[in-house]
């Protein structure tokens, strides 16, 4: 019982982070505007990125297929934190580096549920 809680809320964590920024991005807010029109990636790289963290979210909800959630995850805040570290600066548009906290967040939730997964499946 105790691994079962653990498990939900180390995915819960990402699927939260990845879930509240959908807002964002598909509303067109202009701190996400900003950042795509950075990128060069505005409106497709928005939208697009909008839907695969949807879908990232809901396979990591989901129990059968967290696994593929969490690599969706980790890719996908991998471009994240280096778009940030290369790209935008840690803090964007006067954040104090919450955008960025929140992909490190995500990323390592990520991480360590395929860790446990990985030793839960070997054993």
């Amino acid at each position: 019982m105790k691994k079962i809680i653990i498990n939900r809320g180390i995915r819960l964590v990402p699927t939260v982070i990845l879930l509240q920024t959908l807002y964002y991005k598909f509303s067109g807010a202009p701190e996400s505007v900003h950042i795509f029109t950075t990128l060069g990636a505005e409106p497709y790289g928005r939208i697009g990125l909008g839907i695969a963290e949807l879908i990232a979210a809901i396979l990591l909800f989901l129990p059968k297929t967290a696994v593929y959630g969490a690599v969706a995850g980790l890719l996908i805040m991998t471009g994240a934190i280096f778009s940030h570290v290369f790209i935008l600066g840690i803090s964007v548009n006067n954040d104090g580096g919450t955008l960025f906290i929140l992909a490190v967040v995500a990323f390592l939730f990520c991480g360590i549920f395929l860790l446990l997964t990985k030793k839960i499946v070997n054993y």
